[in-house]
């Protein structure tokens, strides 16, 4: 009985394997199953290059487990080896024969897995003895039987096996009994070779029969030997699609779209991959699509085939182009790898637009369902976003969808500020923001409806890639100040109405929990509401981003600042202020005076310091003493007009109707409001 030592450079190479090579014990049977497959393709290759006369008709790749003899062995009937072919492909580790095949009918070659030549040692990962017996395609061949116990050393014989192919019976180690159990090996069988070319058979079909599950005699076939991106898109209808959809996606909704990947030039590419509904926004996982190569599984995490923003689709992805590493579980970085992710890419605008261009109605119906995507590709991939920019639909608060320069041509007479500038007036909740959108609309304005998750930062976006295209919310500011037509209209008050006015409010404004608020004016129209409360544009929004991007959390951590803003022409705070400015006319008559004389003084002693002089140091004290009673005047006159807003319902009212219509009214200031509305109705 010939032995030998395995040719490796090193003396123990099985511990090698088992640590480092392989990520996960299960590839083992991945491995052998595809070097089964391609045992069986090179037959074919054969015979269609003439060199092999008789049949392959009927070929396939058996898998058993002997629980009782505590063996797992797969068997295919493909090209076999001879002994020599042994010693050059099993016993030579690392040198392909698939390399070698591959290159000798390179031109008529169906697929072929190896690459590596090592995919049959990641049988010792799990076995603790390896037996080969094989018997060669090659006329006059003698069976030829190879055992293996883990260690350099490996024993050859001859065999007895009668039908041509290869048996690998692995005796499974004994912490790896899991593997000889029916259920986990159909599992991986599943995971791994549900879609190879060749019929994957385990065991018999089983039937209900007595009261029990027995075997028929039909073979229990594992795979799809044709699945559906092997095909080409013309044979196939919307039906098969969806259900080999559900056939990997289980238990999930029906698909929006699906585009099917056909590709044979620079690079060998197929696959389909769908647009499933996004239940819960960015909901990213990285396990959607499949890596394929050849039909063979290789890994769900595609990070650099699929840009990131594209892991919300969900599907397959074929490339015998993709390089991997020797044990086929990782991608490496290749210009290959770049080319494939930039061609899906291209293809995935290319169907959006298609889609948006001839079905306009069926795109407007799903564009709640993948507008976050596209919003998502549109900021992560500049190239997608010069596409996007001709399909992304923007939606009105009447429900109507319009393409970007569509919406541009809508509003530019209305909403062209004096500056030149179109502003898009947005809302983000049409309920709360109700009174805001309904003044803008009856200015002939038209308001957006933005309320997703990306779309703070999509109009950020739109604004840097439209010229002169600015997007505000609605309740930003009154509304002539955010589409400006003509210089400020000063608000009607001097200021000593504006001071009075200004403390009459802001000081029954009640507490806000994380907010904090200023008094300002605006001359309105009469009509108008005579309080408002509006929040900045650029404070609120860089609040939103802050929530999506760590370097911005200061802004997170800041209170919301926000105006109540007061018509100054709505008759209301005209009468409020007038009545207040009677009232307290005597009481601030004589501090107004003492303010204006303690003012006096200070800019003269402030004079003297004019041209970089030092002031003297009797003046320092006097200009310090002044300024403090200045301070101290200023705050008796704030506490006088404070005093009698306490008793004004009127203005206390007003607030609560302006935080009442921003839901910021609640617990017991609510609870004030109405019960200070009911003694408002006696």
């Amino acid at each position: 009985m010939p032995k030998g030592t395995i040719g490796v450079t090193t003396n123990n190479i099985f511990p090698v394997i088992k640590k480092f090579l392989y990520s996960d014990h299960e590839i083992f049977l991945r491995e052998l199953v595809s070097n089964a497959v391609d045992a069986t393709q090179k037959l074919k290759t054969l015979q269609g290059a003439g060199d092999f006369k008789g049949s392959t008709e009927g070929l396939k790749v058996n898998i058993s487990v002997d629980k009782e003899a505590g063996t797992l062995t797969v068997s295919d009937s493909g090209i076999g080896m001879t002994a020599e072919e042994i010693d050059k492909y099993i016993n030579q580790i690392a040198f392909s024969g698939a390399e070698e095949f591959l290159e000798k009918y390179k031109d008529t070659a169906n697929a072929i897995i190896g690459h590596f030549g090592l995919g049959f040692y990641s049988a010792f990962m799990v076995a603790k003895k390896v037996e080969i017996r094989t018997l060669s395609w090659q006329e006059g061949a003698k069976a030829v039987s190879w055992t293996c116990d883990g260690s350099p050393e490996f024993e050859m014989s001859d065999c007895d096996k009668a039908e041509r192919g290869t048996d690998i019976i692995l005796t499974i180690d004994d912490d790896e009994k899991e593997f000889l159990e029916t259920a986990r090996i159909e599992g991986l069988l599943k995971k791994y070779c549900r879609f190879l070319p060749v019929p994957i058979i385990f065991g018999k079909e089983q039937e209900w029969k007595d009261g029990k599950y027995v075997d028929t005699d039909k073979d229990k076939v594992i795979n799809d030997v044709e699945p559906l991106w092997s095909r080409m898109p013309a044979d196939l209808k919307d039906e098969d699609y969806l259900k080999f959809y559900h056939a990997i996606e289980p238990m999930q909704d029906d698909p929006l779209f699906w585009i099917h990947l056909n590709v044979d030039y620079p690079f060998t590419l197929t696959g389909i991959l769908y647009f499933p509904k996004i239940k819960n926004n960015l909901d990213i996982r990285k396990d959607r699509i499949q890596l394929y190569c050849n039909q063979v599984y290789v890994t769900d995490s595609v990070e650099g085939v699929v840009p990131d923003w594209l892991m919300l689709l969900q599907g397959v992805i074929d490339s015998p182009d993709i390089p991997l590493n020797v044990s086929r579980s990782y991608l490496q970085s290749d210009r290959a790898v770049k080319k494939i992710s930039t061609y899906i890419t291209k293809k995935v605008a290319a169907r959006l637009e298609e889609i948006a261009k001839n079905q306009p109605d069926e795109f407007e119906k799903k564009w709640n369902d993948i507008k976050i995507f596209i919003e998502y590709g549109m900021l992560s991939d500049e190239k997608f976003c010069e596409s996007g920019l001709k399909f992304a639909l923007l939606e009105n608060c009447d429900g109507k969808y319009f393409k970007i320069e569509d919406y541009r041509k809508l509003i530019e007479a209305e909403q062209t500020d004096k500056e030149g500038n179109l502003i898009c007036l947005y809302a983000t909740d049409k309920e709360a923001q109700y009174a805001y959108i309904k003044a803008a609309t009856d200015k002939g304005y038209d308001v957006l409806l933005m309320n997703g998750e990306l779309d703070v930062h999509f109009a950020s976006m739109l604004e840097q890639k439209q010229e002169k295209m600015r997007f505000v919310r609605v309740d930003s500011d009154v509304l002539d100040n955010i589409i400006r037509k003509q210089d400020d209209n000063k608000p009607q008050f001097n200021p000593e109405q504006q001071e009075i006015a200004q403390t009459l409010f802001h000081s029954q404004i009640p507490p806000v929990e994380k907010a904090e608020f200023m008094v300002s004016f605006a001359a309105m129209s009469p009509d108008d509401k005579p309080v408002v409360i509006t929040q900045a544009e650029y404070m609120r929004r860089m609040k939103e981003m802050a929530r999506f991007q760590p370097g911005m959390s200061f802004y997170g951590e800041m209170p919301d600042m926000y105006s109540l803003v007061l018509n100054t022409k709505h008759p209301l705070i005209q009468k409020i202020v007038d009545l207040a400015e009677n009232a307290l006319d005597a009481e601030l008559k004589p501090v107004n005076e003492d303010i204006t004389a303690t003012q006096n003084v200070v800019n003269a002693l402030r004079d003297l310091k004019k041209d970089n002089k030092e002031l003297p140091e009797d003046k320092k004290k006097d200009l310090e003493d002044n300024e403090k009673h200045l301070d101290e005047l200023r705050n008796k006159k704030k506490g006088i007009i404070t005093a009698y807003a306490a008793g004004e319902s009127r203005v206390h009212q007003l607030i609560d109707i302006a935080l009442l219509s921003n839901n910021m009214l609640k617990g017991e200031g609510l609870d004030r409001f109405l019960k200070r509305s009911i003694g408002l109705l006696k």
